[in-house]
């Protein structure tokens, strides 16, 4: 995490995001939900990671793609926690959810105010 000076609300809120997909994908794991545990790890991490990787892009045109990738992240990622609340016996995820959609929301504001500059 940065320091308050340099603060970047997508990097924190996708950084504390990857860590509760990490914590509940452990949780599915020991209820043996081991295929939707995995996918979940795998896009919910990866949300921040290319958030990461645009804070270093090359070129406007580069961080617009990498948040647009981000972003594709974050709806399958929504994707398969829908799938989680709406299926009987599995964990509570609502919480996840409205981290999911605020940082999609956040991600399509960085987005179309990148593409209008």
């Amino acid at each position: 995490m940065q320091n308050n000076k340099g603060r970047n609300l997508i990097v924190d809120l996708s950084f504390e995001f990857a860590l509760k997909i990490i914590e509940y994908s452990c949780k599915l794991e020991a209820d043996c939900r081991y295929i939707v545990a995995r996918q979940l790890l795998r896009c919910g991490t990866s949300i921040g990671a290319s958030v990461r990787e645009a804070q270093n892009a090359e070129s406007k045109l580069d961080f617009i793609h990498k948040m647009k990738l981000a972003a594709k992240e974050a709806d399958e990622t929504e994707y398969w926690l829908l799938l989680c609340k709406n299926s009987e016996g599995y964990r509570d995820c609502d919480e996840l959810l409205k981290g999911c959609a605020s940082i999609i929301k956040v991600l399509s504001k960085i987005i179309g105010s990148a593409k209008s500059t």
